[in-house]
C-alpha cells in the first residue's frame, strides 16, 4: 500500500483560514464534507500516514482522487456552508440519519384563512406550526379531542370549509361539535384567529395563564350566578388538567429548552431528543446514526444541531438548548442558532439539577436504543 496519497496538496498550498472542504472521488462525486477553522491543520491529518489513520478513514481517503476546499471569512460561514454542502450533495462518508420512525406531529395550518388542526406526519406544510412528535397517533388525537373543548378551533377539511362557507349552512363536524371553525357559523374568521392564537401559546408551553384566566373567569361568573357559563369555564379548566396530566412538570413552568441524550459506540450512535416547553416534554423523538468516520462526541453534537435545526422554523428553536458535551466551535453554533431563531439561544452542558437529571434520562434512552440497534445489526450478518 503507497503511503503518500497522489492528490496529496503540495506543502504551502493549503491555507490556514476557517473553510469548508470536499473529498470527491475519480467521477467527481462528494464523498466527504467538513469544516475547520484552520484548514490547513485539519487537512494534514487526513494526509499523515496511511497506518495511522483510523480504518474508515483510511477507505475514504483511498477512494477518495481529489480534495477542494472554500476559504470563509468567520467560522458561522464555514458551519452554515458545511450544513449546505451536506444537504446537497448527501456525501457517504458523512454521518448517516435513520429516524426510529416516521413520527406522528400536531400541525395547525397557519397560513390558512381559518387554520386548522390535524395530525400528520407531514413536515412541509406551508406556513404550518408543529408540536410533537407523538409517540403514537392516538397520543396526538386524544390531545386534540381535550384541546378543543378548550380551544374550539376548525377540525374539518378544506372541501368541507369551502362548501360551509360558500353556502352558509355549517359543516358537518360543526353541526355535531368538533369543529369551532368559522365554518361553524358560530365565530367570524377574526374570532377564530384569536382562539387559534390562543390554542398555538398554550402548546407552546403558555398553559399557566390560561389556567389561570380560566379560573378567574369561573369566579366571577359563580359570583354573578351565572352557574352556567361558570360550569363550561370548569369543563374547559378539567379539559386543561387532562392534557397536562398527559406530560408531567419536569422543569421550571417558564423552561424552553431542547435536550438531547446521546449514546454511542465506534460504528453507530443513537440520539434521543426531547422538547421541553413550559417545563413539559412536549416531543420525543429518536435517531439513530451510521458513522462512516471515527468522529469525537463533540463532533458528533455538532452534526447533531446543524441536522435538527438546519431546515427548521424559528420557532422550533427554543431559548436552550442542552448537550451532552460541548463542540469546538460551541460559540459559532450558539450564534448561528441565534441567527436562526432571531432571539438570544445558550448552548449548554446541564451539569447539575433537574435539567441534569433530564439530561441522564435522555441519555439512557439513548443507550438502550443503542443496545436495540446494536442487536439489529448483529442479526443482520447472522
Amino acid at each position: 500500500m503507497a503511503n503518500a496519497l497522489p492528490y496529496k496538496p503540495k506543502p504551502g498550498e493549503i491555507p490556514t483560514q476557517p473553510g469548508v472542504y470536499r473529498f470527491r472521488d475519480a467521477d467527481g462525486r462528494v464523498l466527504y464534507v467538513g469544516k475547520a477553522k484552520n484548514l490547513r491543520a485539519r487537512l494534514s491529518n487526513y494526509f499523515a500516514p496511511l497506518h495511522t489513520l483510523h480504518e474508515r478513514t483510511r477507505r475514504m481517503v483511498l477512494t477518495a482522487a481529489s480534495v477542494e476546499w472554500t476559504v470563509v471569512a468567520s467560522d458561522v460561514e464555514s458551519l452554515q456552508l458545511e450544513y449546505m454542502w451536506i444537504q446537497e450533495f448527501s456525501p457517504p462518508f458523512n454521518v448517516r440519519y435513520k429516524d426510529d420512525k416516521s413520527y406522528p406531529y400536531m400541525a395547525i395550518t397557519l397560513a390558512d384563512e381559518a387554520p386548522r388542526v390535524i395530525v400528520t406526519r407531514n413536515r412541509r406544510i406551508p406556513g404550518a406550526r408543529y408540536f410533537g412528535p407523538y409517540p403514537k397517533i392516538w397520543a396526538v388525537h386524544d390531545t386534540i379531542d381535550l384541546m378543543i373543548k378548550v380551544f374550539p378551533i376548525r377540525t374539518c377539511s378544506d372541501a368541507s370549509y369551502k362548501k360551509a362557507m360558500a353556502t352558509g349552512r355549517p359543516c358537518f363536524p360543526g353541526q355535531i361539535g368538533r369543529c369551532g371553525g368559522p365554518c361553524s357559523m358560530k365565530v367570524t374568521i377574526e374570532e377564530h384567529r384569536a382562539i387559534v392564537d390562543d390554542f398555538v401559546a398554550f402548546m407552546a408551553g403558555g398553559d399557566a395563564r390560561f389556567t389561570r384566566e380560566l379560573t378567574a373567569r369561573m369566579r366571577e361568573a359563580s359570583a354573578a350566578m351565572d352557574y352556567e357559563a361558570a360550569a363550561r369555564y370548569r369543563d374547559r379548566l378539567q379539559a386543561i388538567d387532562a392534557v397536562l396530566s398527559r406530560s408531567s412538570l419536569v422543569l421550571a413552568d417558564d423552561t424552553d429548552a431542547d435536550l438531547f441524550g446521546i449514546a454511542e459506540d465506534e460504528l453507530s450512535a443513537a440520539v434521543q431528543h426531547f422538547v421541553v416547553r413550559g417545563g413539559r416534554v412536549r416531543g420525543v423523538r429518536a435517531t439513530t446514526i451510521d458513522k462512516e468516520l471515527d468522529i469525537s462526541g463533540a463532533d458528533l453534537v455538532d452534526q447533531v444541531l446543524q441536522r435538527t435545526y438546519g431546515a427548521a422554523n424559528p420557532s422550533e428553536i427554543p431559548r436552550q438548548v442542552l448537550v451532552p458535551t460541548l463542540p469546538d466551535d460551541a460559540a459559532e453554533l450558539e450564534q448561528w442558532l441565534q441567527e436562526r431563531r432571531g432571539k438570544r439561544v445558550s448552548l449548554q452542558v446541564a451539569q447539575r439539577g433537574r435539567k441534569a437529571d433530564l439530561l441522564r434520562t435522555a441519555t439512557i434512552k439513548a443507550q438502550q436504543a443503542l443496545i436495540l440497534h446494536k442487536t439489529r445489526r448483529t442479526s443482520d450478518y447472522t
